[in-house]
């Protein structure tokens, strides 16, 4: 067996791996590279394979640094199957076609402004692009064996971080690498945790908290805070959040705040279409979250859904206190963008991010302190109040990361330690090293090893 790590290593983003065994090539995640330009142009580079030598995909989940390169990768001649559980098959109907849309709308905001030095500027993929691999997606059930072939075979098994996010086994004559995916937070009160990694020989390990822990905070009553006091301010509360996960987050906990009467009345607007339809598919996999009926209905109850662009434009000619739920959670792109150029100005508003800011990117210089940003090719000035609620990400912390290796019931040959900024997945190898006593490194981009 053999692997290449061709994404995720000094980065969180364009996750995608390269595992040859019994002469078939499988890429386990087909991801995007975000964030810093230096990362955005590795997804014009042609990879180290040609698409059309691969003999399977196989996705952890469906967030775009996971799935977002599939529509480029398919263009350019995989011809194979998809394998995924049948939540990130629904996800992906909708996150891939929005992925291929904004790229569109990219390019076309360059070439109508001049911002690009490419004429005229193309999109990275298109919608149909993107179209074109939905009907590759084959859903394999957790806990169900797949034969790929030549004695290799596949299994996916609960990774808790958004709605069908996995943990991905495969199995090969004598040994198994387990991909962690994504993890996320034993104690969500959405997905359930992890499963147990029981035993493998290798493993890659995401390492997004790597070096940190996200404290005993309890987000409920910092989300209290903030709603209050800037409410008292007159102002309204703009919260850039994941599409999938994140939003039907903070929907909970909002709903549980207000039907306890802890935050004011306040409208409470969900600004984005894909939010929209993930909180609907999330709800019809009922077998696979821990929402109650009553919680799911108070939820829904509570949320005042905008999906058309008249609807959202209104909200920012609208001079009331609110909360505005909008996408996407870095302020990479879409409606929020348009929101912090109405909102961030004011003193009397707030900019609550809900999760972790990859470099580069709106969020993290927001977060970082930046006095203004660039929207629509025009400086924006920043002075409304900006949180982070860091502890509502859905990728566990250092301690949780370790405490879910703790489950692997024999010391494994080596853990990589991936998905993580350099400070943090060197922060996640120290810990293995001293306190587990494994093996552990971390691979740099396009690394190959050979899993003896």
């Amino acid at each position: 067996m053999r692997l290449t790590f061709l994404g995720a290593t000094g980065t969180v983003t364009g996750s995608k791996y390269l595992l040859e065994a019994a002469g078939l090539r499988i890429l386990i995640d087909c991801g995007l590279f975000q964030g810093y330009k230096e990362l955005r142009l590795r997804n014009w580079e042609p990879l180290p394979i040609a698409p059309r030598d691969i003999d399977w995909v196989v996705l952890t989940h469906a967030h775009i640094d996971h799935s977002g390169y599939l529509p480029l990768f398919v263009r350019n001649g995989f011809k194979g199957r998809v394998l995924c559980t049948s939540g990130t098959r629904d996800l992906c109907g909708i996150l891939l076609p929005d992925s291929g849309f904004l790229q569109e709308q990219d390019a076309a905001f360059a070439n109508r402004h001049g911002t690009s030095k490419h004429h005229p500027a193309l999109p990275l993929y298109t919608r149909a692009d993107a179209e074109e691999v939905l009907p590759r997606l084959d859903a394999v059930a957790f806990g169900a064996v797949r034969d790929l072939g030549g004695g290799l075979t596949l299994s996916f098994q609960k990774a808790g971080h958004i709605l069908g996010a996995a943990s991905v086994r495969l199995h090969f004559e004598d040994k198994t690498v387990l991909f962690s995916g994504d993890l996320g937070r034993p104690n969500d009160p959405i997905m359930p945790p992890a499963e147990p990694i029981g035993a493998a020989d290798y493993l890659v390990v995401e390492s997004t908290y790597g070096d940190r822990d996200h404290g005993p905070v309890d987000p409920a009553e910092l989300l209290a805070d903030i709603v209050n006091r800037t409410a008292a301010r007159g102002g309204t509360v703009v919260i850039p959040a994941f599409a999938v996960g994140r939003a039907q987050l903070l929907l909970y906990y909002l709903a549980r705040l207000k039907s306890a009467g802890r935050i004011p009345n306040l409208p409470i607007f969900l600004d984005s279409p894909m939010a929209i339809e993930a909180g609907q598919i999330l709800f019809r996999h009922d077998d696979d979250h821990r929402l109650s009926e009553a919680e799911s209905l108070a939820m829904r109850d509570m949320t005042r859904e905008t999906p058309s662009v008249e609807e959202s434009m209104a909200l920012d000619r609208n001079h009331m206190p609110k909360i505005i739920i909008s996408a996407s959670g870095m302020a990479t792109g879409g409606r929020i963008l348009h929101h912090l150029k109405r909102y961030a100005p004011g003193r009397h508003n707030t900019i609550v991010f809900a999760g972790y800011q990859a470099g580069g990117t709106r969020g993290a210089a927001m977060v970082g302190g930046a006095n203004e940003i660039k929207i629509f090719g025009e400086y924006i000035p920043v002075r409304a109040e900006v949180v982070n609620l860091d502890m509502l990400s859905a990728h566990a912390d250092r301690g949780e990361l370790i405490d879910w290796l703790r489950t692997c019931r024999v010391a494994p040959r080596n853990v990589f330690v991936t998905h993580g900024e350099p400070a943090a997945a060197d922060g996640l190898r120290r810990r293995i090293s001293e306190e587990l006593h494994w093996p552990c490194r971390v691979p740099t981009y396009r690394d190959t090893v050979e899993l003896t």
